[in-house]
């Protein structure tokens, strides 16, 4: 996968695989009013969709050597958005606490101004770590074990204590992931490498996971 898209990234926009994208990411709010009307089913039907146009697009992009930098910014993007959006309409609905929403947005927010410092300095955003991305996939994960525990109240004796098992854990690892990508930008700061930023448009824009 990684030498795939090392090997073709392009600056297309108009490619199959970024509709998928743009398609996934248009869900968004559809998937954020369903949760916050009650309409679980339905948003987890969403989510699903959303997940398999992920896939898909991925597949997409390395068989038909489509791999773009747009696609590579709007991927994780969508990501973290649905996780986000899932979030708001849980704390809205109260069914998950307030901090744990502040606490995935007060990261994201570090992150941010951590890129602003880096772009200060004529340095272009560091690639996404390992950790950030497993982290995120954990806490994406923890999504529908949530939404199936309210879905399918059959299932909630399963599926909540594993949604929550799997959140807790998730956002350990997201701010873990948070802070290793603080240090490195601090030494890259201190130490900033020949051509800092010339290769910035080839680096995930949500570097750090």
């Amino acid at each position: 996968m990684e030498s795939s898209e090392s090997a073709a990234v392009s600056d297309r926009i108009l490619t199959v695989p970024n509709a998928l994208s743009m398609l996934r990411l248009a869900l968004v709010p559809v998937f954020l009013w369903l949760i916050v009307s009650g309409a679980d089913v339905a948003a987890l039907v969403v989510l699903v969709v959303a997940s398999f146009t992920d896939f898909l697009d991925g597949k997409l992009a390395r068989a038909w050597n489509q791999i773009t930098r747009l696609g590579q910014q709007l991927d994780p993007a969508a990501d973290k958005l649905y996780m986000l959006a899932a979030l708001i309409g849980f704390t809205i609905r109260e069914l998950v606490p307030a901090w744990l929403l502040a606490a995935i947005v007060l990261r994201e927010m570090v992150l941010l101004v951590i890129g602003i410092v880096l772009t200060r300095h004529g340095i272009g955003p560091l690639p996404s770590s390992k950790l950030g991305k497993i982290a995120t996939f954990v806490l994406f994960t923890a999504i529908p074990m949530l939404m199936l525990a309210q879905a399918f109240p059959v299932l909630a004796a399963v599926a909540q204590p594993l949604g929550w098992a799997l959140a807790l854990w998730g956002l350990l690892l997201y701010w873990w992931s948070g802070v290793l990508y603080a240090r490195q930008a601090v030494r890259v700061v201190r130490n900033p490498p020949r051509g800092a930023g010339a290769d910035s448009d080839t680096l995930n824009v949500l570097g750090g996971g």
